[in-house]
């Protein structure tokens, strides 16, 4: 109540203050509508002498009211203009004095017809467009993003694959670093993928994905960096959009949620919430095969779970340009991810034996609830005229992620009803990251092509994650000390690069740098009072060569190392049960992994390219099954692979075939060997894989697009498994109204129901082999309304070069 007097108080106040300023001053007012008779607003209003000269004028409020100060004695004339608009020019008035007010009343706008034919024309923007250094993915405006979050719309982008744990590939190689707005994410693959699926695709800009990239990157990142880029609010004035979304897949699951940007004077404020509850299934068929000295042993399972999250997120942002050099801002964003889920298996165990085989029948039940605030403060200054710049940002995130699990297992003599055993366990893992990073960045044009860029950064983590394991008796829980474990993982990074670009010649520029970073850590085992510590500086050098032959023909020569540092739970030593014969567990003594990588990249015509690159990672880390004779169990942890090799080319060639029909292409050969020594023999993994994916972009009549997206993936290998083939067809259709303010979107994504992972591993002649489909078929539907009157207002837009290195990292 007290804040409602206030506002009420205060709008009395100025009201009062409008008033006696009313008496003593003149002023011209009025409203400016189209011709439909609605308000129509951010129209310059301005006041012309005789001579045409602009004497004053201000801008239209949002409901089309405008209000300008009396300009002196003399005859003058309003002007009316808006992009979209024919320019109003009123009659000839007179301004007898100071005092002198006048109501235009409501004054009418028509169309320029000849400007909304031109922004009608029916053309197509190409989707994927490269230059030197990385591949743009447009994601803003088109059918499939609608309705989907950025980790399907990553499934889909060009050279990306994905497997069932959250890890990405790229043309063939893993170990890629998923960047948000050029800030590092710091999640692992299950986590990062928590937070692709809650946040829509509504609100992507662009993918960038940067195969070899530079030393003022973050060398994190073995197979190069995939940078998600958020729209951004580009235009003066108030606009926005709200969205609602459903989507079947099985299950019913919708989303919605707004934007708010408003940009005025040298402020520009942005705001959005997105809202999703979504359902998904998972169905597994699991094979084991094992070899002990009493005989095989055989263990099959299949399996159904149920998983519902529902999603809030928050954006916030704003920026203050202080003059024409110098801009701060401040950012954050708020996720939130309520998830729960229920996994029923039924698993048959076949002894050498038969009154030592089983039956199991298992339930368990998670709910977890995930919270992700990350926090940005900013500066941007252009130090002179040249081109000298200087950035710095200061980042926060706190993440939390608790999960309670409850376990129901049900053992009975296989092939009868007799009662073996059965238990009754649950488990709390509460974790916490909090992770503080601050950098500089500076730049000086040296000569007239010549730039050299300076930057440092310092990053502190620090990863708290308990285990707590309880068996529960006459419904009562019990520690179960066995199982409990906590672990504390602090890690410090010291960064510092120097990067200098030039233009050797009319054919040739060149582009290397130096990176250098020193990690030190501490994984503290509190449960095993177990410490390990690591203290490394290393050098990561980067070199860029590009040729231009001729004007339609450039080759790139690019190398770099870089390194994948294990994720924080990778490191953890906990068990973590998923079955009585199944566990995964962590590894403290887990390694970095080191990637050199090199790359030529041929582009044609500025439309086509051909990458062709090699790759060499030691202690690659990848998932590694154990199998235990003794009570048939198998645990499944992270270990360093000796080596991992790639030898890859990818095929990017976009294709028009008409006006109204684009086609963007893109095929990957790839040559994949992993090798690693198990019980003191060289294991040898490796296959050629063949990638091609096609995205169609089609024109059709009344203002219909259609969207199709198709992909194969031949077999693959990944550390120790081996990957089936696997093809998809999802399908789009776009179409707006209202002068493209409304647009209603229907997606269908895995047609045929095709996206079907298997993988499996064999081991001294034990197979674990998985078969899995992720309910990717779904039929979804979406309605967007775009609220964007401030596109319609020209005025001073803020510095390019500015916007161009806000928050990227540059």
């Amino acid at each position: 109540m007290k804040k409602l007097f206030y506002s009420i108080a205060l709008t009395f106040l100025i009201t009062l203050s409008h008033n006696s300023l009313a008496q003593q001053e003149g002023w011209l007012t009025g409203k400016v509508s189209d011709e439909k008779g609605e308000d129509l607003g951010f129209v310059n209003v301005a006041v012309l002498s005789s001579t045409d000269a602009v004497v004053t004028g201000a801008i239209a409020e949002m409901d089309g009211s405008f209000r300008i100060k009396t300009p002196a004695k003399g005859s003058y004339k309003l002007k009316l203009s808006g992009l979209g608009y024919l320019p109003l020019v009123s009659e000839v008035f007179q301004v007898s004095g100071p005092d002198f007010s006048h109501d235009f009343g409501k004054l009418q706008v028509k169309p320029d017809v000849k400007t909304l034919k031109e922004v009608t024309i029916q053309t197509m923007r190409p989707t994927i467009t490269n230059d030197a250094e990385k591949m743009v993915v447009s994601v803003e405006g088109t059918g499939l993003a609608q309705g989907s979050t950025a980790y399907e719309v990553l499934e889909k982008s060009p050279g990306v694959w994905i497997d069932q744990d959250g890890n990405i590939t790229l043309n063939g190689k893993p170990g890629v670093q998923v960047m948000i707005n050029g800030k590092q994410s710091y999640l692992s693959g299950k986590q990062l993928q928590n937070l692709l699926q809650g946040m829509s695709a509504e609100n992507l800009k662009d993918l960038e994905i940067i195969t070899n990239p530079s030393s003022r990157y973050d060398a994190e990142g073995a197979s190069g960096i995939i940078n998600i880029n958020l729209k951004k609010n580009e235009s003066f004035g108030m606009n926005g959009n709200v969205y609602a979304g459903f989507q079947y897949n099985r299950f019913s699951s919708y989303n919605t949620g707004f934007d708010l940007n408003h940009k005025a004077g040298k402020w520009s404020t942005t705001a959005g919430m997105d809202f999703s509850r979504r359902q998904n299934f998972r169905d597994m068929e699991m094979e084991r095969i094992f070899n002990d000295p009493a005989g095989r042993s055989f263990f099959d399972q299949v399996g159904i779970e149920e998983r519902k999250r529902v999603n809030p997120t928050l954006r916030l942002g704003t920026d203050y340009d202080i003059n024409e050099r110098h801009s701060v801002g401040f950012m954050s964003n708020l996720y939130y991810n309520a998830n729960e889920g229920i996994f029923n298996t039924e698993s048959d165990l076949r002894r050498p034996v038969a009154a030592d085989s089983r039956q199991i029948s298992a339930t368990n039940e998670h709910e977890s609830t995930y919270r992700n605030g990350t926090f940005n403060l900013h500066y941007n200054g252009k130090l002179d005229t040249l081109g000298t710049t200087f950035s710095a940002d200061i980042d926060y995130a706190r993440i939390t992620d608790e999960t309670d699990f409850v376990f129901k297992n049900r053992q009975y003599v296989l092939g009868t009803n007799d009662l073996v055993s059965q238990e009754h366990l649950t488990s709390h893992n509460p974790t916490g990251y909090d992770i503080l990073s601050g950098k500089v960045d500076f730049t000086k044009k040296l000569g007239k092509d010549g730039k050299l860029e300076l930057g440092a950064k310092a990053s502190h983590v620090v990863s708290d994650n308990e285990l707590l394991f309880y068996e529960v008796s006459d419904g009562r829980e019990v520690l179960d000390p066995r199982r409990t474990s906590h672990f504390i993982y602090k890690e410090n990074i010291l960064a510092g690069y120097a990067n200098y670009s030039n233009k050797l010649s009319d054919t040739w520029k060149i582009m290397a740098g130096l990176r250098a970073e020193r990690t030190s850590s501490n994984g503290n085992s509190i449960t095993l009072d177990d410490i390990t510590k690591r203290d490394y500086l290393d050098l990561f050098p980067s070199l860029f060569l590009q040729q231009k032959v001729s004007d339609n023909y450039q080759v790139s020569y690019k190398y770099s190392r870089r390194i994948n540092r294990p994720y924080y739970g990778q490191l953890n030593p906990f068990i973590f049960y998923l079955d009585p014969y199944t566990w995964s567990q962590g590894y403290p003594n887990l390694k970095p992994q080191y990637t050199n990588s090199f790359e030529i990249t041929q582009t044609l015509k500025e439309r086509y390219n051909l990458m062709a690159g090699y790759s060499i990672t030691t202690d690659f880390i990848g998932e590694v099954p154990t199998y235990n004779s003794e009570d048939n169990t198998t645990v499944f942890s992270q270990r360093n692979i000796e080596n991992y090799k790639n030898l890859y080319a990818t095929l990017v060639a976009p294709v028009r075939i008409s006006g109204k029909w684009e086609m963007n292409n893109t095929a990957t050969l790839a040559y994949q060997r992993y090798s690693k020594e198990v019980n003191a023999q060289d294991v040898v993994n490796d296959e050629v894989l063949f990638y091609i994916q096609s995205n169609q972009n089609i024109q059709l009549p009344k203002s219909i697009r259609m969207e199709l997206n198709a992909g194969f993936q031949g077999p693959a290998v990944y550390g120790l498994y081996e990957i089936d083939s696997q093809w998809w067809l999802d399908a789009g259709l776009k179409r707006t109204f209202m002068d493209d303010r409304l647009t209603l979107a229907l997606n269908a994504t895995d047609i045929f129901k095709t996206r079907e992972l298997k993988v499996k591993t064999v081991q001294d002649g034990n197979l674990n082999a998985i078969d899995q489909y992720q309910g990717t078929q779904s039929i979804r539907i979406n309605l967007r309304y775009n609220y964007a009157r401030g596109k319609e207002f020209e005025s001073k837009r803020r510095n390019t070069n500015l916007e161009e290195i806000n928050r990227t990292g540059n």
